[in-house]
């Protein structure tokens, strides 16, 4: 059985809705956080972790719309859009001086087929349905996550070579072992050896997953308006939004800063 107000947790109550658990509470700002928070933890740790990324320094996106009537989108801040488009922009890093530049798409859109790869090849995951193209000086980077097809990642070099990545085995873990892994650091103390061994600990991933939130608030600020005098709607924040990583706060458009924290309800408070 399933206990309603325990799985609501945080989020303001409501009476049971059929059909938001077991999966479809993703698509909801309640509770979920949309296709990128989905799976764009998984497909942004490729380059956030080989470029060594930290912050975005502004964000913007533009989002699908669902149209039921002539003319007129239909307007569901509440919820996910059908799809989205979000570029993110970063300072250099060490591995990379010039300034890098991250777009997502989702919801069947597919970015650019680029010209050195094969027009019939896949850019990504199999049939091109998931993946992650880094586009460099001398090349492009072609790979994806848990991916059936062999020979990932694959490199396309402007010069013409091609190289494809080794066939190898999947590696399993042992029994508990993210789970003791985490366990094991936690005891050890921060930056022990079994803190630093770990693939996404909190120092990585709380700068990687505060990216993947800026995305979308760049898509739930693309949905704020205000009605006009003479009808209409005006979508004020459909703007580029910087951010200051550090204080954690949008510094051009103040509305957009709703959304960087959230209500926590009665007894779940931190």
């Amino acid at each position: 059985s399933l206990d309603w107000n325990l799985w609501l947790g945080p989020a303001s109550f409501k009476e049971y809705t059929p059909n938001i658990h077991p999966f479809n509470w993703r698509g909801w700002w309640e509770y979920g956080t949309g296709a990128l928070g989905d799976v764009g933890c998984h497909l942004i740790d490729i380059p956030f972790r080989t470029l060594g990324l930290k912050y975005p320094k502004s964000a913007e996106s533009s989002v699908g719309s669902v149209f039921t009537k002539m003319w007129n989108p239909d307007y569901h801040p509440e919820g996910c859009p059908p799809s989205s488009l979000i570029t993110l922009n970063f300072d250099g890093t060490e591995k990379s001086k010039s300034p890098i530049v991250m777009t997502w798409t989702d919801g069947g859109i597919r970015p650019p087929h680029p010209d050195i790869i094969p027009a019939n090849s896949d850019i990504g995951g199999q049939d091109s349905l998931n993946g992650v193209l880094m586009i460099g000086d001398k090349g492009i980077i072609s790979t994806n996550i848990n991916d059936s097809s062999p020979l990932m990642p694959k490199l396309y070099l402007y010069n013409g070579e091609t190289e494809f990545g080794p066939e190898v085995e999947e590696m399993l873990e042992p029994e508990y072992g993210h789970q003791r892994k985490w366990v094991d650091a936690c005891k050890a103390g921060f930056n022990s050896k079994e803190h630093l061994e770990l693939t996404s600990s909190f120092d990585y991933a709380g700068p990687m997953t505060e990216t993947v939130l800026m995305g979308n608030l760049a898509i739930r600020s693309y949905m704020l308006r205000k009605e006009k005098s003479n009808g209409g709607y005006d979508y004020y924040a459909r703007k580029k939004l910087l951010w200051d990583g550090e204080n954690m706060k949008i510094t051009n458009i103040e509305a957009a800063n709703q959304y960087v924290t959230r209500n926590y309800r009665e007894g779940w408070k931190i």
